[in-house]
C-alpha cells in the first residue's frame, strides 16, 4: 500500500466503504464485488484499499480475534505482528515489575502496544515507516495513553519511560514480498542497538525463536513461546523484567490456557534407557530452551537415544509440555517392509514423526501408498544406534 491508497483508505468514505464490506469470502466474490463497487462510483485506488484490508482482517483474526475487524495492517506489518495472547504476556510482565512508562520501539502496526495501552499502561509507540505508523496511530486511537510517533526506534526520546521494549525489523523494508534478514547486526534496530539499551535499562527483546542461542546474553532471560503448537517467539528480558532465577523459559499457550517451564539454565539430559510403553516429544518451546532433561525427569522418563528429543516411559504421564503416544509395536524400518506392514495392518491415514534419521515424511507417505481405513502414527528415530520404526497412537 502507497502513501496515496492509504490517505484514500483513511478518509471517511474510506472507512465507512471498508466497514460496511461484507466478510472477505472467496476470490470469485470478489471479482463480482469490485464490479458493484466501481458501478457505485469509487475510485479504483479506493476499493483496492479497502478489498485488501478486508483480506488483511479476515487473516488477522487467527492472531488479533475479534479486535481484528476494527484494526488496519499492511501484508509485511500483519506477518510480523505479535499474535494477541502473546502481546498480552509482555504486557502483564511490565505491569508485575512495576513498570508504567513504556516505548515500544519499531511497533508495526501497534500490537504489542494496543495491549501494553489495555492495561492502563502508558505507551510511546515509535515506527520508522510512515505508513505503518498512521496505521499505529488508528489501531491505538481508543487509547488516550497511547502516544504513536513517526521516527526511528534509535532516535527516540526516553526521557520519563521506565521500560523499553523492542520487536526489531527482521525482513527487509517494504509493506509487501519481504525477505528474511539473518545478520542480527542488519535489523532494524540492530541487536548491538538492543543490547546496548539493556545495559541500564529494564527492556524486553522480541527475536526468532531460531535466534542463534551463542548470541543470547547471561543476565538475560530467555522464554521460548509456543502458541497452539507452533514455536512463535523468543522473549530476552533484562532488569527488572527478568525473574529472578529463571534464564531458561519455556511458554505453552493453549487457547486460554498457559503452562511454563523454567530453570537457571540449560537442564542436564535424562539418561538413555529402554524403550517403554509410551513415547514423548516435547513441545518445541521445551526443546529450544533446552529443557528437555528436566521435563523428562518431571515425567519420570529417559531419553530414546542421545541428542534425540524423544522420551520414553512405562506409564502414561499427561503433560502440557510434550505430545504423547502410546506404542503399539515395533515394525521393520526398511521401506518395502514397512509398506508391506501397513498394509497388512489396514492403516490408510499415517502421521509421520522422525527425528535422528534423514527422511522427508511427505514423500514417504506417498511412496507407502496407505490404504485401509485405521488411523496411526509412525515414529521414525534411533534406538541404540539402530534406525527404529514404531507403530503408535496419540493419547
Amino acid at each position: 500500500m502507497d502513501r496515496s491508497e492509504f490517505l484514500e483508505l483513511l478518509s471517511p468514505e474510506g472507512l465507512r466503504l471498508l466497514d460496511s464490506l461484507p466478510p472477505y469470502q472467496t476470490e470469485k466474490d470478489v471479482v463480482r464485488l469490485v464490479s458493484d463497487l466501481r458501478k457505485q462510483g469509487h475510485a479504483p485506488g479506493l476499493v483496492a484499499a479497502v478489498l485488501t484490508q478486508s483480506k488483511l482482517r479476515r487473516k488477522a483474526v487467527a492472531k488479533f480475534g475479534d479486535f481484528a475487524s476494527r484494526m488496519l495492517f499492511t501484508e509485511a506489518g500483519l506477518e510480523q505482528a505479535t499474535r494477541l495472547a502473546v502481546a498480552a504476556r509482555h504486557a502483564g510482565r511490565f505491569r508485575s515489575a512495576g513498570l508504567t512508562r513504556v516505548a515500544d520501539l519499531g511497533c508495526g502496526i501497534g500490537g504489542d502496544a494496543l495491549a501494553v495501552a489495555a492495561i492502563e499502561l502508558d505507551v510511546t509507540a515509535v515506527e520508522a515507516d510512515e505508513v505503518t505508523a498512521a496505521i499505529a496511530a488508528y489501531n491505538l486511537a481508543p487509547f488516550p495513553n497511547a502516544t504513536v510517533v513517526h521516527g526511528r526506534a534509535e532516535d527516540a526520546d526516553l526521557r520519563g519511560v521506565d521500560a523499553v521494549f523492542l520487536d526489531p525489523a527482521r525482513r527487509t523494508a517494504g509493506h509487501t514480498q519481504t525477505e528474511r534478514l539473518t545478520d542480527p547486526d542488519d535489523y532494524t534496530p540492530s541487536l548491538g542497538f538492543a543490547y546496548e539499551l539493556a545495559t541500564g535499562r529494564s527492556v524486553g527483546l522480541k527475536l526468532g525463536p531460531g535466534f542463534d542461542r551463542d548470541l543470547i546474553p547471561s543476565n538475560a532471560e530467555a522464554q521460548w513461546i509456543s502458541s497452539d503448537g507452533q514455536v512463535v517467539e523468543l522473549g530476552l528480558w533484562f532488569g527488572a523484567l527478568a525473574r529472578s532465577h529463571i534464564r531458561r523459559a519455556a511458554l505453552v499457550l493453549r487457547g486460554d490456557e498457559a503452562y511454563e517451564l523454567t530453570a537457571e539454565s540449560d537442564s542436564e539430559d535424562a539418561e538413555t534407557g529402554e524403550l517403554g510403553e509410551y513415547v514423548y516429544e516435547p513441545d518445541g518451546s521445551v526443546i529450544r530452551a533446552r529443557l528437555i532433561g528436566d521435563l523428562a525427569r518431571q515425567l519420570d522418563g529417559r531419553m530414546v537415544a542421545d541428542g534425540i528429543a524423544y522420551i520414553t516411559t512405562d506409564h502414561a504421564m499427561p503433560t502440557p509440555f510434550a505430545a504423547g503416544f502410546r506404542v503399539l509395536e515395533t515394525l521393520p524400518y526398511g521401506e518395502r517392509d514397512l509398506r508391506r506392514a501397513l498394509r497388512e495392518r489396514g492403516v490408510g491415514s499415517l502421521e509421520i514423526k522422525k527425528r535422528g534419521v534423514d527422511v522427508d515424511p511427505a514423500a514417504l507417505r506417498r511412496r507407502l501408498a496407505l490404504a485401509g481405513d485405521r488411523s496411526a502414527t509412525l515414529i521414525l528415530t534411533r534406538i541404540a544406534g539402530r534406525h527404529t520404526a514404531l507403530l503408535a497412537e496419540r493419547l
